[in-house]
C-alpha cells in the first residue's frame, strides 16, 4: 500500500506543480509564421527559457513547429487544453522540457504530438491526462529520464509509433483507454519488463499493423540490460515500411498469405498514392487502385524525388467478397545519400622508417561526386601524407609508429556519405603479426619474435633436462 501511495504521489506532483506555476508561457500563433523560434508566436512576445512552463492551448487546430536548426527548451510543456485541438510538430532540432503532457484537462479538446525528426528530452511523458491525447511518431528520438504514460489520469491516450525511437524508464498504460500501435518505431526500456509487455500485447493495448505483424520483443539481446520492442509486417513489404528509396521506377512486393485451401490462388487488391488521407479515408478507391483480384506479389510503380508515398495490399485469403484490409506502409522517394566504403582496416610496419599503401575504397551513387580523403588522428602532426586527397583509391606514405585514421568523405551535390579507415603502424612485421586477432605462435618460438631458429634452440638447450616441478607432495604456498 505504501508503494502504491507513493506512485500516487509521485505522478500527481508534477500536475499540481504545472497547474500552479505563475508565469505560464502561451502559444497564440501571432508572428508571421508556425515556429516555436519566432517570438511573437508567444503571448509575451519572448521565446520560452528552461524556467518558463509553455502551454500550446490555442486557436484551434494550430501548429507550432520546432524544425532542423532549432534548440527548444521549456520548464513543464503542455499541448491541447480546453475545448481546442493542437498541435506541436518537430520534424529537427531539440526540444528540452522538465515534464510534458499532450491532451491535459478536457475531453471536448485534443492534443497531438506529431515527431518525424529530431530529438525531444523530458521527465516524463503523459499522454491524455484528463483530456485525450495522441502521439503520432514517424521518425526521430523521444528520451524520457521517467515514464512514458498512456493515459495520465483520466483521459484517452493514442500513440501510434510509426517510425523513431522511444527511450523511457517503463511504460504505462493505465487504462483500456491508452493504447499503442506500433510499425517501423521502436520502443526501448529500462531493465526487464518483458512481462508486463506481453500483457499489455494479450489484452490488446499494444498493437501491430492491424493485426498483421510479428512482435520483437528481448531483454538484454538488442540493448544491453534494457527491454526491445519492434514489429515486423508478416506482409514484408518491399520496400520496408519507412525505407527510403531512389526516384524513378520502384517494385512493390510482398508476401501472400496462405490460402484457405492448400494451392487455391490468393488474389490481392493493391493501392499506392502519395495522399495519406485517400487511403486512410477510403472515399475514392478506385483512384488510388492499382491491381484488382489479381494473384500477384510485386508490381512496377513510378515515384518522384522529395515525395512520400503509401500503399497497402488487401487480400482474399477466403471469399472473394470478403477481403483481409491490410495495413498501410509508407516509403519516401529521395536522393539517397553515397554509399563510402573506405576499405578494410590494415596492420602494416615502417621499412626504412616510412611505409606506403594504397586505400582501396569504394563508393556508390546515382550521381558524380565530390571526393576528400583526411587525416582525422595521426600519432604526430604531418606523419599521414595522402599522395591525391580527391580520388577514390589513392595512396598513403606513414612516417611513425602508431594508428592512424583517415576518412574519406563523398558529396553528391545534397547529401553527404562517409567512412573511415584505420591503419595501424608498427615497429615490424613480428608485432604487426602478433597484433592480429587470430595470431597464434609457432610452436618453438620460445623468444616471441616469430621465428624458430639458433636463438630458440640455444634457450632450449640452456634450459634443457632442467625441472621446476614440485619435490614435496604436501606444498605449503606462502
Amino acid at each position: 500500500m505504501f508503494k502504491k501511495m507513493t506512485c500516487l504521489i509521485a505522478l500527481v506532483l508534477p500536475l499540481v506543480l504545472l497547474n500552479n506555476a505563475s508565469a505560464q508561457i502561451m502559444w497564440d500563433a501571432g508572428g508571421y509564421d508556425q515556429l516555436w523560434s519566432t517570438p511573437t508566436n508567444w503571448s509575451t512576445d519572448t521565446i520560452p527559457t528552461s524556467i518558463d512552463p509553455v502551454s500550446i492551448d490555442d486557436p484551434e487546430n494550430t501548429h507550432c513547429e520546432i524544425e532542423d536548426g532549432i534548440t527548444a527548451v521549456c520548464e513543464t510543456l503542455r499541448v491541447g487544453n480546453g475545448g481546442a485541438t493542437t498541435n506541436l510538430d518537430i520534424s529537427g532540432g531539440s526540444l528540452t522540457a522538465a515534464g510534458a503532457y499532450v491532451g491535459v484537462d478536457s475531453l471536448a479538446g485534443h492534443g497531438i504530438l506529431n515527431m518525424s525528426g529530431g530529438l525531444f528530452s523530458t521527465g516524463s511523458l503523459q499522454i491524455g491526462w484528463a483530456g485525450t491525447g495522441t502521439l503520432n511518431m514517424t521518425g526521430g528520438v523521444i528520451e524520457l529520464s521517467g515514464n512514458l504514460v498512456v493515459p495520465g489520469r483520466t483521459g484517452t491516450g493514442t500513440v501510434n509509433l510509426l517510425g523513431g525511437t522511444i527511450k523511457a524508464s517503463e511504460l504505462r498504460l493505465t487504462s483500456e483507454l491508452g493504447s499503442m500501435n506500433i510499425t517501423t518505431g521502436t520502443l526501448i526500456l529500462d531493465g526487464n519488463d518483458i512481462e508486463k509487455v506481453q500483457t499489455f500485447i494479450a489484452d490488446g493495448w499494444i498493437t501491430t499493423y492491424k493485426g498483421q505483424g510479428r512482435f520483437n520483443l528481448d531483454y538484454n539481446v538488442t540493448n544491453e540490460g534494457k527491454t526491445t520492442l519492434s514489429a515486423t509486417a508478416l506482409l514484408n513489404p518491399i520496400p520496408a515500411d519507412g525505407a527510403t528509396v531512389a526516384p524513378g521506377e520502384a517494385v512493390l512486393s510482398w508476401t501472400l498469405p496462405d490460402p484457405c485451401v492448400a494451392g487455391e490462388p490468393v488474389p490481392v487488391d493493391v493501392y499506392f498514392t502519395d495522399d495519406l488521407k485517400l487511403l486512410q479515408e477510403f472515399t475514392d478507391p478506385a483512384a488510388i487502385q492499382i491491381v484488382s483480384k489479381q494473384n500477384v506479389a510485386s508490381i512496377v510503380v513510378q515515384t518522384q524525388s522529395k515525395t512520400r508515398y503509401y500503399w497497402a495490399v488487401d487480400s482474399y485469403v477466403g471469399s472473394e467478397a470478403d477481403p483481409v484490409y491490410g495495413p498501410i506502409f509508407s516509403f519516401t522517394v529521395d536522393n539517397l545519400p553515397p554509399r563510402v566504403d573506405a576499405g578494410a582496416d590494415i596492420a602494416t610496419w615502417l621499412q626504412d622508417g616510412t611505409i606506403t599503401g594504397n586505400l582501396d575504397a569504394t563508393v556508390t551513387d546515382e550521381e558524380a561526386c565530390f571526393l576528400q580523403w583526411s587525416v582525422v588522428s595521426e600519432p604526430n602532426e604531418g606523419t599521414a601524407v595522402i599522395e591525391d586527397g580527391n580520388s577514390e583509391d589513392t595512396s598513403v606514405t606513414l612516417s611513425a609508429v602508431g594508428e592512424y585514421v583517415l576518412q574519406l568523405l563523398a558529396f553528391d551535390g545534397e547529401y553527404m556519405g562517409s567512412d573511415t579507415v584505420t591503419i595501424n603502424v608498427y615497429n615490424d612485421s613480428c608485432e604487426a603479426a602478433q597484433s592480429l586477432p587470430d595470431y597464434v605462435p609457432i610452436v618453438g618460438d620460445l623468444n616471441g619474435d616469430c621465428l624458430v631458429d639458433d636463438l630458440d634452440l640455444a634457450l632450449l638447450e640452456e634450459n634443457w633436462l632442467k625441472d621446476n616441478s614440485l619435490t614435496d607432495d604436501w606444498h605449503k604456498i606462502d
